[in-house]
């Protein structure tokens, strides 16, 4: 039954259940569950994944991170392509579609042979990621909130440390069934899943009677349910809007300073502490100590965002991100290792649903996608070739010292400009 068969009343009953629920929470668990499954397979898990590739082919960790760099070209180049679609298809359809690529990526996956296979198989689950995974999912958040959205997306990006929880579940498989079983159950799992979980999706508060946050309609006429958002809610940019303000650089560019160090670890960081002596176990429990520390981090982010101006606190996640990569790059010992992953848990913790909710506080959800997308795209382009340089410079000097200190300046200096960001007093003409 389509949603334009039901009464008004009808459709706002839908969003709530029993229990007087606001439908939007659970789209927060739907969503954090998603997410957790991305990042157990392409973020939190990747370096685990590598390792295995690693022992079996003996691949250099230059030749795996090229992969890695390609996949970023093809994200800078489908980022706004991709935000496009959400925003004109609806999330459910990507999201749909976006797992099950994903899914048989990770098929192909579990039957590589050859280093050139690696790099077409990660294209593969990169397409997949990129239409239904993180852009797609926190869309989808951004459209049921507002007043709460720091919260809210701060609840579902849980999934992100939930996925380094898992991480040792992953190097346990590696070791004891190998990279192939591995990949394959993931696969089969994601496509599974992604069917009945799909059919939970509602994109939007307003295709049942219903604002953000679960208010109701002023007027529940669906004709007029867009004027009385454009008058009563939040401004709604466009695209080319969004463009002419100076505060979408301003936040692109700290955007692009802080994800330069994390997307670097996400493949870097396992390997590098099997460097200092760690076993692959051990390091599972690094990545699940700095997550166990992420998780009351991000609900605190949320919160305290939701009551406070974004900026400031952006900046102290950021300094706190910035100084726990310092840390990582000279550590040699078990001390400095966990000093490392408690900083970072808070820092890249708290500042992960921030610097997404601080543009649905500034360019409304009209044309978030897109938006979220150009401003990815300079990032996207970064991680093409910081991964790549970290691999290379490990070569070259049998250390990751150079770049990580490297992308932790870049860090500090995307946490003073973030100080400067203001949002912007009208919708440019």
């Amino acid at each position: 039954m389509s949603s334009q068969q039901f009464t008004p009343e009808s459709r706002a009953k839908g969003c709530r259940l029993a229990n007087d629920v606001f439908y939007g929470w659970w789209i927060v668990g739907i969503t954090g569950f998603l997410i957790t499954l991305m990042s157990i397979s392409v973020f939190q898990g990747l370096g685990t994944l590598l390792v295995g590739l690693e022992r079996h082919f003996g691949w250099s960790r230059t030749a795996m991170s090229g992969a890695f760099s390609l996949a970023r070209a093809e994200g800078a180049v489908l980022g706004p392509i991709e935000g496009f679609l959400i925003d004109r298809f609806g999330c459910r359809r990507l999201i749909l579609v976006g797992y099950i690529i994903m899914g048989i990526g990770f098929l192909m996956f579990s039957q590589v042979d050859a280093l050139w296979q690696f790099y077409v198989v990660f294209l593969v689950i990169t397409l997949g990621g990129g239409l239904g995974g993180w852009l797609a999912n926190v869309s989808l958040v951004n459209n049921w909130f507002d007043r709460r959205r720091s919260f809210a997306l701060a609840a579902a990006m849980t999934g992100v440390h939930v996925g380094g929880f898992l991480v040792p579940v992953l190097a346990f498989g590696i070791d004891s069934h190998g990279f192939r079983w591995t990949t394959l159950g993931i696969g089969v799992f994601f496509l599974a899943i992604i069917g009945p979980v799909s059919k939970l999706i509602k994109n939007r508060p307003e295709d049942y009677g219903m604002r953000p946050d679960g208010e109701p309609l002023i007027e529940p006429d669906p004709d007029q349910v867009q004027a009385a958002l454009d008058v009563e809610y939040e401004p709604d940019f466009t695209v080319a809007q969004a463009l002419r303000t100076p505060v979408f650089y301003m936040i692109t560019v700290t955007h692009v300073s802080s994800s330069v160090s994390i997307v670097t670890l996400a493949l870097h960081l396992v390997p590098k502490l099997i460097d200092t002596g760690f076993s692959l176990a051990a390091a599972g429990v690094v990545v699940l100590t700095y997550t166990a520390v992420a998780v009351p981090a991000q609900f605190a982010a949320g919160y305290i965002a939701d009551r406070l101006p974004k900026p400031p606190v952006i900046f102290t996640l950021l300094i706190m991100q910035s100084t726990a990569i310092l840390i990582i790059a000279v550590a040699e010992t078990v001390q400095m290792v966990y000093l490392f992953a408690v900083l970072y848990g808070i820092g890249f913790g708290g500042r992960i649903p921030l610097l997404t909710a601080i543009r649905g506080d500034y360019f409304g959800r009209k044309a978030f996608a897109t938006i979220m997308g150009m401003s990815q795209l300079p990032s996207s382009l970064v991680m093409i070739g910081a991964p790549l340089f970290a691999g290379y410079m490990f070569d070259t000097t049998g250390s990751y010292a150079i770049p990580f200190i490297t992308f932790a300046m870049f860090g500090f200096l995307g946490a003073f400009l973030m100080l400067l960001v203001r949002r912007p007093s009208a919708v440019p003409a």
